[in-house]
Order: structure tokens, then C-alpha cells, then sequence
């Protein structure tokens, strides 16, 4: 289990490496804008999602000419906020997927504090707020770099559809010694987000989306992220696919296939 200054650790570091990286984004103009300047055929809500003592910003985005055939929260990585996403939001509405993105507490204009603990906790709160917004369509999860260790921590927790795993770490011990976390300080990093604990009897399908050049997390882990699930379980490695390269520029070659799994019966 991990220990009290495991908590303070992760905290600290989180909220100073999401803070630069959130920083460097605005500073060099790779920030989009979630609640302005979208399409007329899109229908774009922000919402306040409660989550214990604390409200979760969230933008909710669906078309108004496509109809939609599933669902998803989407679970964003440490260097995002909800405004990098809508260029996805919006290529998943234009092909059938409605979608729901969250910020984490402690992050944008999300109140609280970084703890791992609570980024579940808020998936969850999302996740109900999805059921709220789109009762009629399946509802399914998806995490995208570090949302993928909190996407598989919670998807026994609800009552999803699918889960996809997209730039994904095996562990979050794994994840921080393949960014450059010398092996003898792992004691230091909380010994959280472990694929084999979380896919433990995971029965549901599960899609992972890996960037065939990501340099943050190499495609072996996916390939043993694919051997937690089982048989029910797909692996896509993307040509030419950098690590944020999905949501900094979208592209069907990329999302496609997610939206293939996620509207099939």
C-alpha cells in the first residue's frame, strides 16, 4: 500500500509538472478553447460535476446531425485541461460518439487538490454525469496517458460499456521509470495504477491504442497492458504516432478504430 508521504510526493509532483506542462502549452499557443468557437453543428454544454467537497469543470460535446451511438468520458493525461481536447471531442461527435471530458481536481477550473485517490473519484462522479447526459446511449470509458491508469483503476466501478486504453503505462512505477525515474528511487513513487491489479477480471472489451513512436511510454507496454484483459481484449499500433500527437492533431487513422469499437453491438 502506499504510505502517507507517497501521497504528499505524488501531489507535489503532479501539480508542478501538470502546471509547467499546462504553461508551455498556453505559451506557445497549443491550448484550444472547449467552450467557444465551435461548430454550429455541434452542441457543446459545460457542466459542474460534484465529486466529493469538489466541482469538476467538464464540457459535454455531441452533433446535432449525427445522431449518436454511444457515449464516452474521457479520461485526459497530466499535461491537459478540458481545452485540449475539443478538437477530439468534436471529431468523435461528427462520427457517432458523444463525449464527455473532465478536468481532474486540482486541475483548470476544477477546485481540490492532485491525489490519486480523488482522480478516481472523479472519474466516477463523470462517469454518472455521462449515464445523466446520454441515458439512452451505452457508456463506455477511455484513458489517455496517465487518464488510462485511472480509466482501468475505476472500470469495475461502473457500469461501463467498453474501456480503451490509449498511450498507456503498465504501472505507475513502470510509467515513471520509462520517463527517466532511475530504478533505486522507485520506492519513492506510489506503487499505484498497476494494469495486472486493475484488469484483474476485467470482463468487458477492451481496445489499446498505442502510438507506434511514442517516445514517452514504448509499445511494449501496450502489448503487456493487452495480456492483463485476456481474450477479450485488441491491440492497434498507429504508424508514424507520437505520443500526443492523437489529441494535438486528430485524425481518423487514429480515432477511427476507437469509434469503430465503441458503436459495435
Amino acid at each position: 500500500m502506499a504510505m502517507p508521504t507517497h501521497r504528499q510526493s505524488f501531489t507535489v509532483a503532479l501539480t508542478c509538472i501538470s502546471r509547467g506542462l499546462i504553461l508551455r502549452d498556453r505559451i506557445l499557443g497549443w491550448t484550444g478553447n472547449g467552450r467557444r468557437g465551435h461548430a454550429p453543428d455541434l452542441s457543446v454544454s459545460v457542466h459542474a460535476i460534484r465529486s466529493g467537497s469538489n466541482l469538476l469543470d467538464a464540457v459535454f460535446v455531441e452533433s446535432t446531425n449525427v445522431p449518436a451511438q454511444a457515449a464516452l468520458l474521457l479520461c485526459h493525461g497530466i499535461g491537459e485541461t478540458v481545452d485540449h481536447w475539443f478538437p477530439v471531442q468534436r471529431l468523435l461527435a461528427e462520427n457517432g460518439v458523444a463525449s464527455l471530458l473532465f478536468d481532474f481536481s486540482g486541475y483548470g477550473k476544477s477546485t481540490g487538490r492532485v491525489d490519486w485517490s480523488q482522480f478516481e473519484d472523479d472519474a466516477i462522479a463523470a462517469f454518472a454525469d455521462v449515464q445523466r447526459l446520454a441515458p439512452a446511449l451505452p457508456a463506455s470509458v477511455l484513458g489517455f496517458s496517465l487518464g488510462s491508469g485511472i480509466a482501468a483503476a475505476i472500470v469495475n466501478r461502473v457500469p461501463a460499456n467498453r474501456l480503451v486504453l490509449c498511450a498507456a503505462f503498465t504501472s505507475f512505477r513502470d510509467a515513471a521509470r520509462s520517463v527517466g525515474i532511475p530504478a533505486r528511487l522507485s520506492p519513492l513513487v506510489p506503487p499505484i495504477w498497476s494494469a495486472q491489479e486493475s484488469l484483474r477480471g476485467c470482463v468487458l472489451p477492451v481496445l489499446v491504442v498505442h502510438g507506434e513512436k511514442d517516445s514517452l511510454f514504448p509499445v511494449r507496454m501496450a502489448r503487456e497492458l493487452v495480456a492483463c484483459c485476456g481474450p477479450n481484449a485488441t491491440l492497434i499500433v498507429v504508424p508514424d504516432t507520437a505520443h500526443n500527437q492523437p489529441f494535438r492533431k486528430p485524425q481518423l487513422s487514429y480515432w477511427g478504430p476507437i469509434v469503430s469499437h465503441l458503436v459495435s453491438r
